[in-house]
C-alpha cells in the first residue's frame, strides 16, 4: 500500500512523521515538569499519552500546542521547526475538557468559526459545517445553542469545529472526562470512527486506562515527567517495560518472590518457571512478580498441569460481566491474589466465599521486576 493509499484508508504510515519532540523539557521554577521527552508521532495514528495527574502529559501537550513554551528542546511538524510558533502559525485543532464553545453562537457558526475567521467562501463554509454536522450525528442540530445540547453533543460540536479547517494535527485534552459513563463509551467510539475516516494524526490526552487501550494506534506512559514506555495497547498491557507501567494499566497482582536462577521464582512454597520473566537477576534475589487476574486456569488441570494450588475465597467482587474473587493459599505463604471468573465460570464452580478452588497459574504470563519493598 502506498502512503497516500494508507492515509486514504484512515491507516497509520509508519515510514512518515507527523510530529517530532527532541529534547523536550519543561521547568517551572525548581520543579520539572517534562525530563528530556523524546517522541515521534507517526503520520494517521492515534497516540494516548496515558498517565496520572501530574505526570506532564497534559504540559506536553499545551507545548505541542504553542500555549506554554518548553524550556528546552525542539519540535518539528512535518520538518517544519515549530519550536517558537505562536498558537495561530501551528497546523493543529483542538478539544479541551471544557468544550470551549461560544454561548452566544448557535452549532452552525461555533464550527464554522475558524473557517470564518479565514475568509473562506460562504459556499465552502456551508458545506462543510453541514458535512461535519452529519458525521458527528448532529445534522439537524445547526440552528441550535451550545446550552440546548446535552455535554455529549457540546463535546462533538466542539470535535467539528476542531476538524472544519482541516488541520493536520489534532489535539485532544481529555475531551471525555466530564461526561457520564455510557457517553464516554458512546463518544470515544465516535471519535476514533471520525479520526480513522479523516485519517488525521491525533494525540489524546488522558488518565483513562480503558479509553487508552481501546482507541488509541499506541500509547505513550508518562510518568514523574518522564515517558515509561511507548507501544501498541497490547504490548503495554501485557509486556510491561517498569515496575510503574505494570502497576498502573489495568489490574495486576504483584507477589513478593525470591530468584531460583535463570526464569525460576518461588512465592511461598511454589516454584514458578516464568519463561517472560528476565534471566539475569541473580539467586536468592528478592522480586516482584506481576500476573494479571485473567492469568490463572481452572479448567482442564491434569496432575502434570505445572504452577497447581489449592485456594480459598475470601471476598467476591461483582463487576457486572465479571468478578473478582480474592484468593488465599498456603503455597503462597501470607500473600493474595486476586482471580478473573466470568459469571459462567461463578455459577459452574460454586463459587462463594469460603470456598476452596484448585487453579494454576500460567507462569508464562508473569512479568519480574526487581522488589520495590511494597507491603
Amino acid at each position: 500500500m502506498s502512503n497516500t493509499e494508507a492515509l486514504l484508508a484512515g491507516s497509520p504510515s509508519d515510514d512518515i512523521t507527523a510530529l517530532e519532540v527532541r529534547g523536550v523539557q519543561k521547568h517551572f521554577g525548581s520543579f520539572a515538569a517534562l525530563k528530556h521527552v523524546d517522541l515521534v508521532v507517526r503520520q494517521g495514528e492515534m497516540l494516548c499519552l496515558l498517565g496520572p495527574s501530574g505526570c506532564g502529559k497534559t504540559t506536553l501537550l499545551r507545548i505541542i500546542a504553542g500555549l506554554e513554551a518548553q524550556s528546552t528542546g525542539r519540535l518539528y511538524q512535518h520538518g517544519r521547526d515549530i519550536s517558537t510558533l505562536a498558537p495561530a502559525q501551528r497546523d493543529y485543532g483542538i478539544v479541551f475538557q471544557s468544550y470551549a464553545l461560544f454561548p452566544n453562537l448557535t452549532v452552525s457558526d461555533n464550527i464554522s468559526y475558524g473557517l470564518v475567521s479565514r475568509r473562506a467562501k460562504k459556499a465552502k463554509v456551508f458545506a462543510r459545517v453541514q458535512e461535519l454536522l452529519t458525521l458527528v450525528g448532529l445534522p439537524s442540530s445547526g440552528d441550535k445553542y451550545p446550552n440546548q445540547l446535552s455535554g455529549g453533543q457540546q463535546q462533538r460540536v466542539a470535535l467539528a469545529r476542531a476538524l472544519a479547517s482541516e488541520p493536520g494535527l489534532l489535539l485532544l485534552d481529555e475531551p471525555l472526562s466530564a461526561l457520564d459513563a455510557i457517553e464516554r463509551v458512546r463518544l470515544r467510539a465516535e471519535i476514533r470512527r471520525l479520526q480513522q475516516h479523516f485519517g488525521i494524526t491525533t494525540i489524546l490526552v488522558t488518565h483513562d486506562q480503558e479509553e487508552a487501550l481501546s482507541m488509541a494506534d499506541r500509547v505513550v506512559v508518562m510518568n514523574h515527567g518522564v515517558i515509561e514506555q511507548i507501544g501498541t495497547p497490547q504490548d503495554i498491557y501485557e509486556s510491561p517495560a517498569t515496575p510503574f507501567v505494570a502497576a498502573f494499566v489495568g489490574k495486576v497482582n504483584i507477589l513478593r518472590a525470591t530468584a531460583l536462577g535463570g526464569t525460576r521464582f518461588r512465592v511461598g512454597a511454589l516454584e514458578l518457571d516464568c519463561t517472560a520473566c528476565r534471566s539475569d537477576q541473580p539467586t536468592g534475589m528478592l522480586v516482584d512478580l506481576y500476573l494479571r487476574p485473567e492469568d490463572c486456569a481452572v479448567d482442564y488441570l491434569t496432575p502434570d498441569t505445572p504452577a497447581q494450588l489449592v485456594a480459598t475465597v475470601r471476598k467476591i467482587e461483582f463487576l457486572g460481566g465479571f468478578c473478582l474473587a480474592e484468593l488465599s493459599s498456603v503455597a503462597l505463604g501470607e500473600q493474595t491474589m486476586d482471580v478473573q471468573f466470568s459469571l459462567h465460570q461463578m455459577r459452574d464452580l460454586n463459587l462463594v466465599v469460603g470456598a476452596p478452588l484448585r487453579l494454576a497459574i500460567r507462569a508464562q504470563r508473569i512479568r519480574s521486576f526487581p522488589s520495590t519493598g511494597h507491603e
